[in-house]
Formats: structure tokens, C-alpha cells, sequence
């Protein structure tokens, strides 16, 4: 049978406690500040705070409108980090996003001046706006959290995020962005209209003015808990359930390209720290399973012929999850 909790066999993980409870105040405590200026899931403010424990990047998708923007303005102004934001445009040149080189009169030197990636927290707004050579400038400072200008390599302050935005419908001036720049998005989590309910809280909330939101996590405690969040316990049945998990989205007849290695390890991380928001020092199966699809999902490719039968990759997700099953030994 199944089990809801898979505590380690090993020795429990006591030094880890305190920062699994600190964790989870903080999310509590994080939900409450955001909601004094953003109306939406808990699920989604949970996801940005596991990927930027986990080191990873989100994207964000939806109509315009929906509050993409305010959200990532909303979460990054609690943080207590550095925060910038990119408008992405056609005419967006890397140098504007990395920084460049340029000469000090005064000493007949060249010298650094810094872009808005030498941040904690970025904001890149309508991403797929910028050409591919734009886009490609984001792809070091994702992957390696480095940038190289003009041959000098410069690393940038941890923690490290980029929080995307893109349109899914638009079509004119836009560039799709390629499956390995995709790749380096931990989550992609889409953003609908919201309900009735939700849209009239909305509007009762901007009816007044937003007070200013605090900084309530800050730098050094963020670093703690992504310390914390590689820390946590995950057993090795539930390694080789991630395993399968992955293996079912490739050999799946409706799937061109399935889930590769490098999404299987995202999911490893993401399932830690979501583990650890949730007051634990191990991973449960559950875990694997909320943050799956927000793993898996942009790093699968259908068939042409499943496209035209309109198979969605939400439905390849969900029956994956529900054929593999997990059973502890």
C-alpha cells in the first residue's frame, strides 16, 4: 500500500527541523504580505518560493491583464533582495541586460558598468518580445548564474531568479523561444482569468490605495533555506519513482520528445524544496506529484499527429501520473 509520508530509514534529520519550521512560517507569513496586493492561488506563490529554494527559474504565461506582473513585483518586494526589471523589446541589444564595458575619462580605463542581471531577483517582462540574440544573453546568467562581457566573466549574487513573462496567444512581433531556453525554466506555470470570487476581491482591493509591502524573508535567510532545501531527505524508492515518472512521459505514443534526465533532477530539487516549505526534512510521493506538472510540462514535445487530434501535454502529464504508480516496499 502506498504511503502518505516515506520518513528516511536513516537516523531523522534534527538539525534540519529548525529550518523546515522556519520555512514553513515564512510561507505562511509570505502569503499574508502578498495578499495585501495580489488575488490568486496559494499554489502559485507556493511554486515561486520552492523554485527560488531549489536555485531555479520560472516562467509565467497568460493573457495580459491577469496580474503576471504584479505578482513577481509582489513576491520580490518581500524577499528583501535586489530586484530588477527588464522590459523586453525588439530593439532590446544583450549589452542592455548584461552591462558592457565602457571607458572612465578620468583614469583612460575601461570599466564595468553592471546591468540589471547583477540582481537577485529579475523580472523580465514579455520575454518572447526580444530577438534570439537578446534572449540567448539570458542563457549563461540561468544556467551557470554568471555573465561574460567583452571576455571578462563575472559571477552574479546569489540567490539568483529570473521571473519570466510571456503571452501565449500573441503572435505579431513575438519570438518562440527554443526548447533549450525552455529548459532552463524549473516551472512554467500558466495564469488564468480568475474566478468571480477572486475578481471581486481584486477590485474591492485596488478600490483603495496599496499600502507598501515589507521585506520579510531577507538575503541570509534565503540562502539558509536553500541550503536547507538540498539537505532534505528524498529515498532512493522514490528516486526510482521519478525515474519511471519521467520514462512514462517518453515512451508515451503521443510524446516526440519526453521528460529528459536534466527535468528528472529538476524534479528531484523542486520536490525537496517543496518538501521543506511543507515543514518536513524528507520527500513524500505527494510532493513529487504537485510539482511535476509545472516540471514537466514545457519540456514535452507531441507528435504532429497529436497536435491535429488535439491531445494536450496536460493530459499526457496527468495520465503518466496516474499510471505510475508508487508502492513502497
Amino acid at each position: 500500500m502506498e504511503k502518505r509520508t516515506h520518513r528516511p530509514k536513516e537516523p531523522a534529520l534534527e538539525a534540519l527541523e529548525p529550518v523546515a519550521q522556519e520555512a514553513t512560517a515564512l510561507l505562511a507569513a509570505a502569503k499574508t504580505e502578498i495578499r495585501r496586493a495580489y488575488i490568486g492561488e496559494s499554489l502559485t506563490i507556493e511554486l515561486l518560493l520552492a523554485a527560488l529554494l531549489a536555485r531555479g527559474h520560472v516562467l509565467l504565461e497568460g493573457v495580459p491583464g491577469i496580474a503576471k506582473t504584479t505578482l513577481v513585483k509582489t513576491f520580490a518586494s518581500i524577499l528583501g533582495c535586489d530586484f530588477s526589471r527588464v522590459q523586453f523589446t525588439p530593439d532590446l541589444l544583450p549589452a542592455d541586460i548584461t552591462g558592457a564595458m565602457i571607458p572612465n575619462l578620468s583614469t583612460n580605463e575601461f570599466v564595468l558598468r553592471r546591468g540589471p542581471l547583477f540582481s537577485n531577483i529579475i523580472l523580465v517582462d514579455e520575454i518572447n518580445r526580444a530577438p534570439a540574440k537578446t534572449q540567448s544573453a539570458l542563457l549563461e546568467s540561468m544556467q551557470e548564474a554568471q555573465v561574460t562581457i567583452e571576455g571578462v566573466t563575472e559571477e552574479l549574487p546569489p540567490p539568483f531568479m529570473v521571473l519570466a513573462t510571456q503571452n501565449p496567444v500573441e503572435q505579431e512581433g513575438v519570438y518562440i523561444l527554443p526548447e533549450a531556453q525552455l529548459d532552463r525554466f524549473l516551472f512554467k506555470i500558466r495564469m488564468g482569468y480568475p474566478s468571480d470570487e477572486s475578481e471581486r476581491a481584486f477590485l474591492k482591493l485596488y478600490n483603495h490605495a496599496i499600502p507598501n509591502l515589507q521585506g520579510i524573508i531577507g538575503r541570509a535567510t534565503l540562502l539558509r533555506l536553500c541550503d536547507g532545501a538540498d539537505t532534505v531527505y528524498i529515498d532512493d524508492e522514490l528516486i526510482d519513482y521519478i525515474v519511471r515518472l519521467s520514462k512514462a512521459t517518453r515512451h508515451h505514443s503521443a510524446v516526440r520528445l519526453g521528460a529528459s534526465p536534466r527535468a528528472s533532477l529538476w524534479l528531484l530539487k523542486a520536490a525537496k524544496a517543496y518538501g521543506l516549505l511543507s515543514g518536513r526534512t524528507f520527500v513524500t510521493p505527494d510532493d513529487i506529484r504537485t510539482v511535476a506538472p509545472f516540471v514537466l510540462e514545457h519540456r514535452i514535445i507531441l507528435t504532429p499527429e497529436a497536435e491535429l487530434d488535439g491531445v494536450q501535454v496536460q493530459d499526457i502529464l496527468n495520465e503518466s501520473v496516474q499510471n505510475t504508480v508508487f508502492t513502497s516496499q
